[in-house]
């Protein structure tokens, strides 16, 4: 059995500073053995930078996953072709990076994880995207020649889109977690062939916020119809994701439960 922590969108400082306090001790009390982050929003509460990423990788994480805002900055460009750095494998114009990989854990497993991106509502600087359904399944087929353990990061704004990704995916992948909304659902399951599901993992960063903006800043916006300097809100900051029980025999999920944690680090 392998133990894997699959963690929502890192937003700003407040979201960075938290796993650095938090993750390890984290990651030790609950006997994890491989850790995904989603931190296409770790930079200010959008994209990615070199020296994020560097900071990031000194805590007890073993792959970042990463949307449709990880193109912010052109600067991670190099980071994506040699970090453990997996971005939407669908994107179909020239840029840099891998959309899935195969990663060991702490105990020698052979750990496959993949990226997708949806359509619908889904909006990004510099990329278009090609159906993730249609991308999926070639990926999958290859990937399950290294390692029956594969976790898929559906990055995608419409619940219908990541439901109708679980069951095209169920018994195909060991989990797949959705991203990108920020707001952790409670739909966490086993599908019936053996994969584990939620349609999303939900934020880490300030929950006292409007998915991690500052919220006077959200409101205005809203009322005034206008658009204001973005700031990232500082309270009410966790750790929101799902610690999911995979065999390493089969591939199959067998636990899947909900994180959101703000316990004294």
């Amino acid at each position: 059995m392998v133990r894997i922590l699959v963690l929502g969108d890192v937003f700003g400082r407040p979201g960075r500073e938290i796993l650095k306090r938090c993750l390890a001790p984290f990651v030790h009390m609950n006997d994890i053995q491989f850790v995904v982050v989603n931190a296409e929003n770790a930079a200010g509460g959008r994209g990615l930078t070199p020296k994020i990423v560097d900071e990031l990788l000194e805590l007890p994480i073993d792959v970042i996953t990463a949307g449709n805002h990880i193109w912010e900055y052109s600067s991670i460009h190099p980071y994506l072709e040699s970090y453990p750095i997996i971005r939407p494998l669908n994107v179909n114009t020239n840029l840099p990076g891998q959309g899935s990989g195969v990663f060991q854990s702490r105990q020698g497993h052979s750990i496959a994880v993949v990226c997708m991106q949806g359509l619908v509502y889904m909006t990004g600087k510099g990329e278009a995207c090609s159906n993730p359904f249609h991308t999926v399944d070639a990926c999958i087929s290859e990937l399950k020649k290294k390692t029956k353990i594969v976790i898929v990061d559906f990055h995608a704004e419409a619940t219908s889109e990541k439901r109708a990704m679980g069951w095209f995916l169920d018994g195909k992948v060991s989990a797949i977690c959705g991203t990108h909304t920020h707001v952790q659902t409670s739909d966490e399951e086993i599908m019936p062939d053996g994969t584990a599901y939620i349609s999303d993992l939900g934020m880490t960063g300030p929950h006292q916020s409007i998915i991690g903006v500052d919220k006077d800043v959200g409101l205005y916006k809203f009322i005034n119809n206008q658009k204001i300097k973005f700031k990232v809100a500082q309270g009410g900051v966790c750790i929101e994701g799902v610690i999911i029980d995979v065999n390493d025999k089969t591939g199959q999920a067998n636990h899947i439960e909900r994180v959101r944690y703000s316990g004294d680090c």
